[in-house]
């Protein structure tokens, strides 16, 4: 039987994303399928304002520059991040991050993650909307990667990454039969890091840079065109400075571009009248995608989204947390403040999040996030 999904699966990508473009005036937004791999996992970067390309090393570095895996201090950690997401809306999606590190030399270091993210309860209906099955729609990506130091202040990441989305458990549209969508991916990046001397103060600067999600098109359908997976360019520098032997203070900014296709304007007749096509191969996509926009290089530009973030550490166990995020009104109209602090003891940290929209009644208000950080080594030192 014919059952009406398309809306459904158009409204979970519509949710996942951050519900984008919903204060939006005259949108042309990118839309990728998967959108959930964008979303800043863990709370540390949450609440920076979803920064995290050259700030300093962390167990959740494999989401934003597995680079700095290569500079992390210690053997091993594992970090647990969970977030109820768009609760605004919808009661029951959920972001949960598992990631986990192993140093093999001084110069090596391999990780890996799981990204999970469950969209609730969906109803699906007939033709006549009356219900026909509840099903849960989900979607994961785990992957492997690898980091070595090649000089003594910088360092490269690989990352291999399988994705999985299963939004339709195979119902039937249109009288075709749905499948769950796969998609393997890469991401490929550097970081630098070096101790500088300002006001007579220590400190540490660092510039980082991850090409995210390079990968294959993803299908729902054996009939249905393939979607990009949102491919990203992610560029950023920090600097950190000791104010004295309790105090320190880090300021961190990101700049992200999607390197996926822009949607061009079509004329009634479906033909093409500004832009480029958007079919077109991946490699293609990537380089096409930094002038491809309709509106030229002041709309590339808008492409850009922004990230900032403070950090402030006490003693090295207690951090308070602040940023903001902001993407042009065009382009989704993501703006939001963020806040949120930690606390450090020997083996491991606990961190939490909290996102404040600049619009009101947004579905990413009172966004929360929780994170769990264990230090390997540390924890079986205190055992002896």
């Amino acid at each position: 039987m014919k059952k009406k999904i398309t809306p459904a699966i158009f409204l979970l990508l519509l949710l996942v994303s951050g519900a984008q473009g919903l204060y939006a005036q005259e949108l042309n937004a990118i839309q990728t399928v998967v959108p959930f791999l964008t979303i800043a996992p863990d709370s540390r970067s949450g609440a920076m304002g979803d920064v995290g390309v050259a700030t300093t090393p962390d167990v959740y570095s494999q989401h934003w520059n597995p680079a700095k895996f290569a500079f992390i201090d210690g053997k091993a950690g594992v970090g647990i991040s969970y977030s109820p997401w768009l609760r605004n809306l919808v009661p029951d999606i959920n972001i949960a991050y598992l990631t986990g590190y192993y140093r093999i030399d001084k110069k090596q270091v391999a990780s890996a993650s799981l990204l999970y993210s469950s969209l609730g309860d969906v109803p699906f209906t007939d033709e006549f909307g009356n219900l026909e099955r509840n099903f849960k729609p989900n979607e994961l990506a785990f992957d492997v990667g690898y980091s070595r130091i090649f000089a003594e202040h910088f360092s490269g990441g690989i990352v291999f990454r399988f994705i999985y989305s299963n939004l339709t458990g195979g119902t039937y549209s249109g009288g075709d039969a749905t499948k769950a969508g796969t998609s393997f991916a890469a991401d490929i990046s550097g970081y630098y890091n070096n101790k500088i001397s300002l006001f007579s103060k220590d400190g540490n600067v660092a510039f980082g840079v991850n090409f995210s999600n390079i990968g294959s098109k993803m299908s729902y359908s054996d009939d249905q065109k393939s979607d990009f997976i949102p491919m990203n360019l992610r560029i950023g520098g920090s600097s950190s400075l000791d104010l004295d032997n309790f105090n320190k203070i880090a300021l961190a900014i990101d700049f992200n571009k999607l390197l996926v296709p822009t949607p061009p304007i079509y004329n009634n007749d479906m033909e093409i009248i500004d832009g480029k096509d958007p079919n077109v191969s991946v490699p293609v996509a990537i380089f096409q995608s930094f002038y491809d926009a309709p509106g030229g290089f002041k709309e590339e530009i808008h492409e850009i989204t922004s990230s900032i973030g403070l950090e402030y550490w006490y003693n090295n166990q207690f951090a308070i947390r602040t940023g903001y995020f902001h993407e042009n009104a065009s382009k989704g109209n993501r703006k939001y403040f963020t806040a949120g602090a930690g606390f450090r003891l020997k083996g491991f940290e606990i961190d939490f999040s909290y996102l404040m929209p600049t619009v009101s009644n947004h579905p990413l208000a009172r966004t929360l996030r929780f994170s769990l950080a264990f230090d390997i080594n540390a924890l079986s030192n205190n055992g002896r």
